[in-house]
């Protein structure tokens, strides 16, 4: 990919998100996941910590982490995602969290600054997942942890083109939801030694998903069309519902840096 097509994917990212921030403050899926609690859990935090929140959207994940931690910086790409975050940050008293605007492929810090790196439901927009690894590993200490959560698509081939269809017809500014098996082999390969931790369905209500990206309603029309002539076996797989709400699959991965 050109630095032109990677500057062209992290410019449709800013101004999709930078529109709809709000919406994204206030998401059920966002704001409540069932693997925002895991990713605390399994981090086994001694409250010392430092941690990177990468992508962190409007925080979750980073006001999840913050009671629990001494300091956590969060790094999005979109200002009006930060902004919302800081709000969040304040309306909780939470003082030990700062937000940042970087980039999770180039990230401004020192090497071995952090303790653990976190990154949710971000990773599916990065050009380059493989620079982005290296950076965490980069900027985490020896035997740091990475916790990535994100929703991973199939090993089947027709439900995978499926599932990258609607995403793109979505948000445009989407790259790839990818399997679990690409991701411990990317992480291997970036000198992780990682898991999978949990696993969970990610259920997705139709009008809410399509509402808070704001998607144009040609492409609304587009998405129901090709639920209309799924296959049975990918309306299985996504338990497609009448009103076309359907699941996804949630992977939380744990990684320790080699």
């Amino acid at each position: 990919m050109s630095n032109n097509q990677t500057k062209d994917i992290k410019s449709s990212v800013q101004h999709q998100f930078g529109q709809v921030a709000a919406n994204y403050s206030t998401s059920t899926v966002h704001a409540q996941g069932i693997d925002l609690k895991e990713m605390v859990k399994i981090a086994h935090l001694t409250g010392a910590e430092r941690v990177l929140d990468v992508g962190c959207g409007t925080g979750h994940t980073a006001l999840n982490f913050a009671p629990h931690v001494a300091q956590v910086i969060a790094v999005d790409f979109t200002e009006g995602m930060l902004a919302q975050g800081r709000l969040l940050a304040s309306e909780r008293n939470l003082a030990n969290i700062e937000f940042r605007q970087g980039d999770a492929e180039k990230l401004n810090f020192a090497d071995g600054e952090f303790d653990v790196v976190v990154s949710r439901y971000s990773a599916h927009h990065w050009p380059h997942p493989q620079n982005a690894l290296r950076e965490f590993r980069r900027v985490l200490r020896p035997g740091g942890q990475f916790i990535l959560s994100d929703v991973v698509s199939f090993d089947d081939f027709t439900a995978d083109t499926f599932v990258q269809a609607l995403e793109l017809l979505r948000d445009p500014s989407h790259v790839r939801d990818h399997t679990t098996t690409q991701w411990l082999s990317m992480l291997a390969a970036a000198n992780f030694q990682a898991e999978v931790a949990f696993t969970w369905d990610v259920q997705l209500e139709f009008n809410a998903w399509v509402v808070r990206m704001a998607t144009p309603t040609l492409n609304v029309n587009m998405i129901k069309t090709l639920f209309d002539g799924a296959p049975q076996e990918v309306r299985t797989a996504l338990q497609v519902a009448p009103d076309y709400s359907f699941a996804v699959q949630g992977a939380l991965f744990h990684s320790v840096r080699g």
